[in-house]
């Protein structure tokens, strides 16, 4: 496909496991196609809302190989190759080309953040070397956070980056200053934080948003009104999802649990013990809550909404 197809809600299918901390391949495959009948415009895989930290070389790559083959050419994929290192991220490049992947997205290094500029520039050019079509820059808070000046260098010196996604803080100044003095080799700044600043982006310029795609259905509802210019249904389908947003924002709540009460996938077990407690009975009652009011708004609706939390979890 081209890299003119990259416009719109590319979403990121979470990765399900099961309770005893094996990914669930089965489920993923359902996920795929929640997200596909949710009418996402791209798949994005295995990144940040993806759990990709703690997913293991070999499972990154076989999951890899997975997606693509289930999607199907159904809509366009971007695999996810940011490395711990220059050759770990070329790894897995390599791996992406060979699938055939329609682009790849590479966060930074993400464990001993890269401060020399020139090595930064070295990093994304071993990722280039090994594939032959467009890369996106992931430009997180978790890797080697980008400036503005850092990223347009980069889009000029490395051949195949075209696209960014902007997560650094504010993401709206970086998405208009990235747009304003790139040029025309940036073909598209996508948002992220699931969708969470898309009414100030989209005046901006972007391109989309790459959201967690346990709503996918609501966003791609939020993307289509402002690209039909209608701001007060964008403002309206916002206003419901905004409890969300704060919800979000707390440490017990994660994307596979909205994903299991939507009956897609069994189990919202996490292997991010840490970044994911459990939920007290107050997030699951406004969790209830959310969803009550979201529920309109959804488009994927083969099976009825699940409340409360999961029967693992009950006498906890």
């Amino acid at each position: 496909m081209s890299s003119d197809t990259f416009r719109g809600v590319l979403t990121i299918p979470s990765t399900p496991f099961k309770q005893n901390g094996d990914v669930d391949w089965g489920d993923l495959k359902r996920v795929l196609d929640f997200c596909i009948t949710c009418g996402a415009h791209g798949i994005v895989w295995p990144v940040n809302a993806s759990s990709f930290p703690v997913l293991t070389d070999q499972e990154r790559l076989h999951g890899m190989q997975m997606v693509v083959e289930h999607t199907a050419g159904r809509v366009p994929v971007i695999l996810g190759v940011q490395g711990a290192s220059g050759n770990h991220a070329a790894m897995f490049a390599r791996h992406a080309q060979a699938l055939e992947a329609d682009g790849v997205i590479a966060m930074a290094p993400y464990i001993e953040p890269i401060e020399d500029e020139d090595a930064m520039v070295r990093y994304y050019q071993g990722i280039d070397r090994e594939v032959d079509m467009p890369i996106f820059i992931q430009n997180h808070t978790r890797g080697s956070e980008l400036s503005i000046d850092t990223v347009v260098r980069l889009i000029n010196e490395v051949e195949h980056i075209e696209y960014v996604k902007e997560e650094t803080f504010p993401p709206t100044h970086m998405a208009t200053g990235l747009i304003e003095q790139a040029g025309p080799k940036l073909k598209g700044v996508f948002g992220g934080a699931s969708g969470r600043y898309l009414l100030l982006e989209h005046p901006r310029g972007v391109a989309g948003q790459m959201p967690g795609c346990h709503i996918t259905d609501v966003v791609v509802r939020l993307w289509n009104a402002l690209e039909a210019g209608d701001l007060k249904e964008a403002k309206r389908v916002y206003g419901i999802m905004a409890p969300l947003f704060a919800l979000e924002t707390i440490k017990g709540t994660n994307y596979p649990e909205i994903l299991r009460r939507r009956q897609v996938i069994k189990s919202s077990h996490s292997r991010l013990t840490t970044r994911f407690p459990t939920q007290d009975a107050y997030d699951h009652a406004a969790l209830d809550d959310i969803l009550r009011d979201l529920e309109p708004l959804f488009t994927w609706n083969e099976k009825p909404l699940l409340y409360g939390p999961p029967e693992w979890l009950k006498d906890q």
